[in-house]
């Protein structure tokens, strides 16, 4: 039974969130086909997932998940350093190194539990860890856990770090900045050149969280082949949860660096290994991605046939912010949307800064045209009063 006090604690907090509009509440949320979901007994089409590409529903991806069932079970077993080191997960990391260009990968459980392992097992006290102010929050997380010097810099404001690194970096031992590939809330792409100049001359590492730029930017290969030549990137984690379609994280390095997490990322080490479906619908979807470029080349294009309708600036990627400010305001333009059929929810504090509540809208490669323009006009129109 819980004690009366922490049920007191837990119930005047909701009450503060539900004061400033701030509370979250889980939804059931059946996704059919991997476009139109039913929630609340109403079947909306979703402007609100992560599965850029639709390969969480794709029949090859499906019967490479079920197949892997059959020979290997449902689960791995044990962490990978024990016995839960099944041969697929080799070969997904063997798959994604050669995908990145880089000697190897490691294979991590979520996105969240792979930042929260990389950074700390590479850095800690007597340490500088430069984030910037928009990263996600795994990413802040896992230098928290690091117990370096954490040294925030202006959302993609290079002039910005470049004066913090010349102030700090001789007196650390290390340096390592952080940053998103593509940033999840705004959907614009880090100045990875920029920064992997600036890292070369100040001897730093530079990690990029690309969760959102593979299969999506750089012709599929995430956000640092979006530049040419594409910059040097010292450590190249992403997940497999968002255009991939399945579950996991990983992180594509130099054959030293991921021995060295094998042996010092708590969250590699003491964790079981992921479940076999998911490595195969990864391998599977991988190879849409390598061989599909029609297919990856939709969610951006179906996102800048959005913004020309609804009048708004060129995205950089598929993602498209668009911003209310107010709270209340983005929830209910929100519940305007699903009365229209369309889900594109609401996001709030502390997910985004204070005053930039906002609708952000994810376009998939199966997006129908028709349904873009008239959540276009829907936007422009009654949400936007343009």
């Amino acid at each position: 039974m819980t004690s009366s006090s922490l049920d007191a604690f837990c119930a005047a907090k909701l009450a503060q969130l539900d004061a400033a509009k701030l509370r979250r509440r889980l939804t059931v949320s059946d996704r059919r086909d991997g476009l139109w979901i039913e929630r609340g007994g109403r079947q909306l089409l979703s402007f609100s997932c992560n599965d850029y590409l639709n390969l969480s529903h794709d029949p090859r991806v499906k019967a490479a998940a079920a197949a892997a069932v059959e020979r290997y079970g449902a689960g791995a077993g044990a962490s990978r350093l024990v016995t839960g080191n099944h041969p697929l997960l080799e070969a997904l990391e063997a798959k994604l190194a050669a995908f990145k260009g880089t000697e190897a990968a490691c294979l991590f459980g979520s996105g969240y539990l792979a930042n929260t392992g990389i950074t700390p097992a590479l850095v800690g006290a007597g340490d500088l860890v430069f984030v910037d102010e928009l990263a996600h929050s795994c990413l802040w997380a896992g230098a928290q856990l690091s117990k370096a010097e954490i040294v925030p810099f202006p959302h993609n404001d290079m002039d910005a770090l470049e004066q913090l690194l010349r102030a700090k970096r001789a007196g650390a031992r290390h340096a390592l900045v952080l940053t998103d590939g593509v940033f999840s809330m705004d959907g614009d792409l880090a100045p990875l050149p920029e920064l992997s100049r600036l890292c070369g001359d100040y001897d730093a590492w530079l990690l990029a969280d690309d969760a959102h730029g593979l299969g999506i930017v750089g012709g599929g290969r995430g956000s640092a082949r979006a530049f040419s030549p594409p910059p040097h990137v010292d450590l190249q984690m992403g997940t497999l949860s968002k255009a991939i379609g399945g579950y996991g994280a990983y992180l594509c390095a130099s054959q030293s660096v991921v021995d060295w997490l094998h042996n010092r990322a708590r969250s590699f080490v003491y964790s079981t290994g992921l479940p076999p479906a998911s490595i195969a619908a990864a391998i599977a979807a991988l190879d849409v991605i390598e061989h599909d470029k029609k297919l990856i080349e939709k969610p951006l294009a179906k996102a800048r046939a959005f913004t020309k309708s609804a009048g708004l600036p060129d995205p950089q990627s598929n993602i498209l912010p668009v911003t209310l400010g107010d709270e209340t305001r983005a929830l209910r333009a929100a519940e305007l949307l699903a009365g229209e059929g369309f889900l594109v929810v609401a996001i709030r504090p502390p997910t985004v800064p204070k005053g930039t509540a906002r609708l952000r809208l994810t376009f998939t490669a199966g997006h129908p045209d028709d349904e873009i323009e008239r959540l276009a006009h829907l936007v422009r129109t009654r949400i936007l009063g343009k």
